[in-house]
């Protein structure tokens, strides 16, 4: 794996503990900001609105320019969105910090994802996703809880200067350790990359990534309050639970990265099982400390084990447009990531209660894992899509470590079959031609723009 796919997972960790630390940070927000937990959980679903706006729109306005510039001016505008925040005097522009460092964090995501993909071959593209979303479970495991604990002891505030130090260290990776990469002879073709859009497995793809997400995120954004409130834990054990939901994300996404590529369905029906079942079971056991604490590890493994099988789905199905592609998936977590507290905050005002976030969630996952089956009988079947060819577009072409046998793979990650004489049926042409672009950019250890 090269260098640069690892620290631009080393940046991840400073957008995602940004993105995730108010999990842990509500009750205190809302005490200083004079506003209810639901209201203060709207920061979240800023943060996640400014990031589906932001990822298309920043991919396309940046899609000429030079990729490493991009990453450099992106990492710094979020972190002085960090330092907005902390000096924010009012709600209302505590909320606008937290947007504008969305936009940021998501062009950030949008280009990094289509470096790291095209730096590697693409039977490594679930791994190469692994690495950087592996920013987000350390983000989890070490970030989120120990904004908690700076919130606890230091007042909120004091999270969001942590994490504006963190995206300063980042910003020093990016500018050491990211190759210049050279623009393309050919310009990319925005019409061409607008063209995915046709394919309605790439909306398949965005309407399960969001319901994942938004399931789990549904009462994750709402954990400590229910911690607190309703299994009656001392505030002290929030920060430690935080790290325990982040461990089980680290976890799974080691090994979510790890057999995804081969077995990228297996992954998501697994996965998103899990997190129904886990989801169900937060709601019915909600008041017991014990089953909390485990099901909160549980609820992080379960969601972080499927997220590299959702991006690298993405990629599949679009994989003529890998920028748009990278800005797609990250629309559609933060869609997720949107809704999710969204109708968190809204059965809580309801009256239903902090435990009837875990129901809402568990719904939202159990529609995404039924939109998994659709696609995967789209994917057997060989439907077209809605790109006009009679075989799907998804199926991806993978080179062989040894170089003399090509291996066809499609999206459920099952080999196909190559004919007697040793050669490839390949479904499409572009996807063949962006399979020799990412090798030959692996190759060189460089990544096109």
């Amino acid at each position: 794996m090269p260098l640069a796919v690892y620290i631009l997972g080393l940046s991840v960790f400073a957008l995602g503990t940004s993105e995730f630390m108010l999990s842990g940070l509500l009750p205190p927000i809302a005490d200083d900001m004079d506003v209810s937990i639901p209201q203060a959980g709207l920061l979240i679903s800023a943060f996640a609105i400014g990031m589906v706006v932001g990822a298309p729109l920043l991919a396309v306005a940046t899609l000429r320019l030079p990729r490493r510039t991009t990453l450099i001016g992106l990492i710094s505008v979020f972190g002085v969105g960090q330092v907005a925040g902390a000096l924010a005097p009012t709600y209302e522009i505590l909320f606008a910090s937290r947007v504008l460092s969305a936009l940021a964090c998501a062009g950030f995501w949008a280009v990094g994802a289509a470096v790291a993909i095209a730096m590697v071959p693409v039977n490594a593209r679930a791994r190469a996703m692994a690495v950087m979303i592996g920013g987000l479970s350390v983000a989890n495991v070490l970030g989120v809880p120990l904004g908690a604990f700076l919130g606890e002891h230091f007042g909120w505030r004091s999270a969001f200067w942590a994490v504006g130090a963190a995206s300063a260290v980042a910003l020093v990776g990016v500018v050491t350790r990211i190759p210049s990469i050279p623009l393309p002879e050919k310009k990319p073709e925005l019409k061409r990359e607008l063209a995915i859009y046709r394919d309605r497995q790439v909306w398949l793809a965005i309407v399960i990534t969001a319901l994942a997400a938004g399931g789990v995120f549904c009462a994750f954004s709402y954990l400590a309050p229910l911690l607190t409130d309703v299994a009656g834990l001392e505030s002290g054990w929030v920060p430690w639970i935080l790290g325990l939901f982040g461990a089980g994300a680290l976890i799974g996404t080691m090994a979510g990265g790890r057999v995804a590529d081969a077995h990228l369905f297996g992954v998501l029906l697994s996965g998103i099982t899990a997190s129904t079942v886990f989801l169900v079971a937060l709601a019915l056991f909600a008041s017991s400390q014990v089953a909390v604490v485990a099901l909160s590890f549980l609820l992080g493994l379960s969601a972080f084990f499927t997220a590299p099988a959702l991006n690298a789905r993405m990629f599949n199905v679009a994989g003529a447009a890998p920028t748009l592609a990278g800005a797609t998936t990250t629309a559609a977590f933060n869609l997720g990531n949107t809704t999710g507290p969204w109708l968190g905050g809204t059965v809580i005002d309801l009256d239903f209660g902090f435990a009837s976030t875990a129901w809402a969630g568990a719904a939202m996952t159990a529609v995404a894992l039924a939109a998994v089956g659709v696609a995967l009988r789209l994917q057997r079947g060989g439907a077209p899509g809605g790109s006009g060819s009679g075989r799907s577009r998804s199926r991806l072409i993978a080179k062989s470590t040894g170089g003399s046998t090509d291996r066809a793979a499609d999206g459920t990650g099952r080999a196909a079959d190559a004919d007697p004489r040793g050669r490839t049926r390949v479904a499409d042409p572009v996807e063949q031609a962006e399979h020799t672009r990412a090798a030959d950019c692996a190759a060189g250890g460089a990544a096109p723009a």
